[in-house]
Formats: C-alpha cells, structure tokens, sequence
C-alpha cells in the first residue's frame, strides 16, 4: 500500500530527512516514532504531496507521489498536527464543503457527511462553528474530513497532540478502529500511542530510520521504551527528554 524507497528532502546544506525507506501493508496502523525534529512531519509531508522531496521515491495505493500527485491525494487523508477547519463555518457545513472539494457528488454528500459524523461522534456538535469547538472535537473533526472521501491511506501528524487524558482515550480508541477500512500512518514522539494502536514500528532519528519492526516481535523481552532509548541514546538524547517521550496515558 506505501513503498518509501530512500526519500530525502534537503534545505541548502542543512539535511532534514536522509534516505528513509520503509513499507505499510494494507490495513496496518504504523507507528512513525521519533523525538522532536527528527524528520517525522518532513517525511508524511512528502508523502502527502505537500512538499517534493529532494531524491528519492515512494508510492501510495501504487502512485508515485512526484510524477502523479493528484491520483496520490484521491487516495489519502491527511490530518496535520493543526486541524485545517474554518472557524466560522459549523461542523456540518464544513464537513459539506470538503465533500464537495473531494468530488463527492450531490447526491451522496449528505449520506458521507452522516456517516463521519456518527464514525467520530460528532452529532451532538454538528451544528456548532468550528471556532467553538474543544481541542478535543476539533481533533475529531480534523479526521472526520480526513476519511470522508474513503481514502485508502490516513495519515496523521500528532493527532492527540495538547489533548487531555480523556480526549486522548477517545482518539486512540478512533484511529484504533480506522484500520478495519484503511491503512494509517501515525506519526508521534509518544510512546504508548504507538503501543496502544499500532500494529508496525518505524523508529526516526535525526532525519533516518533506525528500526522497521512489527511492534510484537521488537517488543519481545524488552518494552518499546527500551527499544526506542536504544535507538537513540547514542545521538544524544538528553535524560529529561526521554522522560518526556515515555509518558503519556
């Protein structure tokens, strides 16, 4: 379903992601772990077609991601860490609006809109305006606009970022189920996200990717913190940010 074959993006001398390759198999939720700025968001944004990376090559459903970006974004979702709504349009009118601007004919709009809206529990708020919305609904709302079109691919850029225990609970619970209509690409730094949801691990640091695993198999006899710690403490990462990427609900 996505095959990254050494993708790279350079700005000037600087290098912020260097020959990562990596595979999701239809269905899988794969965890793309890693500290802060260490390439995560650079890479799903080339992924998404937002930005062309500077070698390299990957496809999404079969498309190349350079040479046919358009049929690339038919076939995904994506949800960057800050939800793209517009805050003086309500839940519903919104939702409307993407339906249409994915070509979402007439006739099946309003039968889409109702389908996200039950799938991220968003009917009690559907006639709220955006701007009014908790993080938390603003998240749901962030990745109900991401499988309205029944994309092939989901991919999401920190999506329980700033959220409260509870809030977080409800989204892990909602990407947990995507997996049973697609393949999901979960980008974080936090560890028990990618225990709890995830079924594959791919480990970046410093713009590379140092572990490919299906989490079951990396995780024998050790916890994914000890793993990830392994991967890496010899860049340098400091005591008190690996606290930081260790905890969570």
């Amino acid at each position: 379903m996505i095959e990254v074959k050494k993708l790279a993006k350079k700005y000037g001398d600087y290098v912020a992601v260097s020959d990562v390759s990596f595979s999701a198999s239809k269905g899988e939720i794969v965890g793309f772990l890693g500290p802060n700025g260490a390439g995560k968001t650079t890479t799903i944004r080339m992924l998404a077609t937002y930005l062309p990376p500077s070698s390299g090559t990957a496809t999404v459903a079969g498309y190349d991601i350079q040479t046919q970006a358009d049929e690339v974004r038919r076939r995904i979702g994506y949800l960057p860490e800050t939800p793209p709504l517009y805050g003086e349009m309500t839940v519903l009118e919104y939702l409307r609006f993407v339906a249409q601007i994915r070509g979402i004919s007439r006739a099946d709009v309003t039968r889409k809109v109702d389908e996200v809206l039950d799938r991220c529990f968003l009917f009690d708020v559907r006639n709220k305006l955006c701007q009014h919305l908790s993080r938390g609904y603003r998240q749901r709302v962030g990745i109900a606009q991401a499988i309205i079109h029944d994309p092939e691919v989901i991919i999401l850029d920190e999506p329980t970022s700033g959220l409260d225990p509870r809030q977080i609970i409800d989204i892990r619970k909602m990407i947990a189920n995507l997996a049973q209509h697609h393949t999901v690409i979960l980008s974080t730094h936090i560890l028990p996200e990618v225990q709890t949801v995830c079924t594959k691990v791919v480990i970046i640091n410093r713009g590379r990717v140092v572990v490919e695993s299906q989490i079951g198999e990396l995780t024998k006899g050790r916890s994914l913190e000890q793993v990830f710690l392994e991967c890496v403490s010899s860049e340098g990462l400091q005591g008190g940010e690996s606290q930081s990427l260790a905890s969570g609900v």
